[in-house]
């Protein structure tokens, strides 16, 4: 049986630090000093997300204090140029927030960060109510899962799946997974390298697999 992917709801942190659209200036300083955050949801009502104000948003203020607003460069900048006299977190976040939902995956929320530039992001429900915070280091911890872990699970998601018993092994060193052994169907190659890459926490895959009668195909696994 395949595994199921680990979703943002696994890792993500559910007592979260957010602020009104009231909030002042230096109470957002303050807060992402104290929790030692970088971005600090915005809230209307009774919890739903609308914005985000993060370090980006705030050093506009400290950019701008000594420019003369007139100059041409200054005024290609007029976003930043009215965060830089806003005093409140509604006037200086950013809007609408980029969020995902529980229930999307590592792979999918570490891609909206890199495509986004952020590096937390507001979860919320379908309704758009906070439900907790992830950030790029929630996503990282798939990579503390041991090599004890993940052979075990490329043995039985991958290896078990494709390949007759005892025709294949998995060593895993710092997370690099390597197969080894003799297999008849070297179509399955880059079959199995898909898959054990897809095993959430694996750094890198090698193959070492022959088939009868060739010689091993080894080095990094083809990329699918």
């Amino acid at each position: 049986m395949l595994h199921t992917p680990r979703t943002v709801s696994d890792v993500m942190t559910h007592t979260v630090i957010a602020v009104g659209r009231e909030a002042p200036f230096k109470e957002i300083v303050a807060l992402m000093e104290q929790w030692k955050i970088s971005a600090l949801p915005v809230l209307a009502g009774e919890g739903r997300v609308i914005g985000v104000v993060s370090e980006a948003d705030l050093l506009p203020k400290e950019a701008f204090r000594d420019s003369d607003p007139t100059r041409l460069d200054q005024l290609k900048r007029l976003a930043d140029l009215a965060k830089a006299g806003g005093v409140s977190a509604g006037e200086v976040m950013s809007t609408p927030a980029v969020t995902v939902h529980p229930d999307t995956t590592l792979p999918q929320a570490a891609r909206v960060m890199a495509q986004r530039h952020v590096k937390r992001l507001p979860v919320t429900d379908v309704h758009g109510l906070l439900q907790g915070v992830v950030s790029r280091g929630d996503l990282l911890k798939v990579f503390l899962r041991s090599d004890g872990e993940l052979a075990e699970e490329v043995n039985r998601t991958v290896v078990a799946l494709l390949f007759p018993a005892g025709t294949v092994t998995v060593r895993v060193e710092e997370g690099v997974v390597t197969l080894g052994g003799t297999i008849r169907d070297r179509s399955l190659v880059p079959v199995a390298a898909r898959l054990t890459r897809a095993v959430e926490g694996v750094v890198d895959v090698r193959v070492d697999l022959a088939g009868n009668g060739s010689r091993p195909h080894r080095g990094a696994a083809p990329t699918c």
